[in-house]
């Protein structure tokens, strides 16, 4: 039996990177894992997303750990297929234990050139899209009286960086909706959370570079502030903050912010 065993995680942008480590460490541990993602190429940022044939392959993964896998494709931004995965996860799994807002979108623009577009993207994505998961879990985390949330901010929902003005402000809104959720659902025994990494080697770091007409390592290096000598984290390392935060063993933490950054938030 696994620490998790008989629980429900929806994990959102779980095709690849942290979201697909955290589901399936999950599983190992003996979730039900939900895996939502859009699964297609959207119009921003230009870089590759995750992809249905990601989304299956994940399926065969955790079903061959002996855990169950429904996999929801949608955007957060869409309400509609965020409802219709919440109600399909309550049909066949009848809870959802273990929410994990990991959806989400980065890319560089100067302030004084970013254009309307780019800034609604990344809000609505980043901000909008945790927001519209929530509002259609949290009710029957409520019924349950029993529930964890746990949001994937960012160093940058703790700091600012430049080029990088519409990102910061969507992660420093994640941390700030946070901290409320927490005030209004802990009557519930809901606990909620942030979690704030630097960089981290996913797709997500290998598209950004790309539109940087750069390497992944050479941006790290230029942008180096991790005091541990590693240019990233592993989507395992997330994986791990995720399941203990999720665990028993963090029961008395809530409305609190997880830095997971190599040293880099201390100078």
């Amino acid at each position: 039996m696994g620490e998790f065993s008989g629980k429900t995680i929806f994990i959102t942008g779980a095709a690849h990177g942290q979201g697909r480590a955290t589901a399936l460490l999950l599983a190992k541990l003996g979730a039900d894992i939900v895996a939502f993602d859009v699964a297609k190429k959207i119009e921003y940022p230009s870089y590759e997303f995750g992809t249905a044939g990601e989304l299956e392959s994940l399926k065969k993964e955790i079903e061959a750990l002996g855990q169950r896998a429904l996999l929801a494709v949608g955007d957060v931004r869409d309400d509609g297929a965020v409802t219709k995965a919440v109600n399909d996860t309550i049909t066949a799994f009848g809870k959802i234990d273990v929410l994990f807002n990991n959806a989400g979108i980065c890319a560089y623009a100067a302030m004084d050139a970013m254009t309307d577009d780019e800034w609604n993207a990344m809000i609505d994505i980043n901000l909008k899209g945790p927001m519209n998961v929530t509002r259609r879990i949290a009710p029957h985390m409520i019924k349950a009286k029993s529930g964890v949330i746990i949001n994937n901010s960012s160093v940058m929902g703790l700091r600012g960086a430049k080029r990088l003005s519409h990102y910061t402000a969507s992660k420093w809104g994640l941390t700030g909706l946070t901290k409320a959720w927490a005030i209004e659902l802990a009557p519930h025994n809901i606990r909620v959370l942030s979690i704030h990494p630097t960089g981290v080697n996913t797709p997500m770091n290998d598209g950004l570079a790309a539109m940087e007409g750069s390497t992944p390592l050479e941006i790290a290096e230029r942008s180096a502030g991790n005091l541990l000598p590693v240019p990233w984290l592993e989507g395992e390392d997330v994986a791990n903050l995720v399941a203990y935060l999720a665990s028993d063993k963090a029961r008395y933490a809530t409305g609190a912010q997880f830095v997971l950054d190599a040293g880099l938030l201390s100078v």
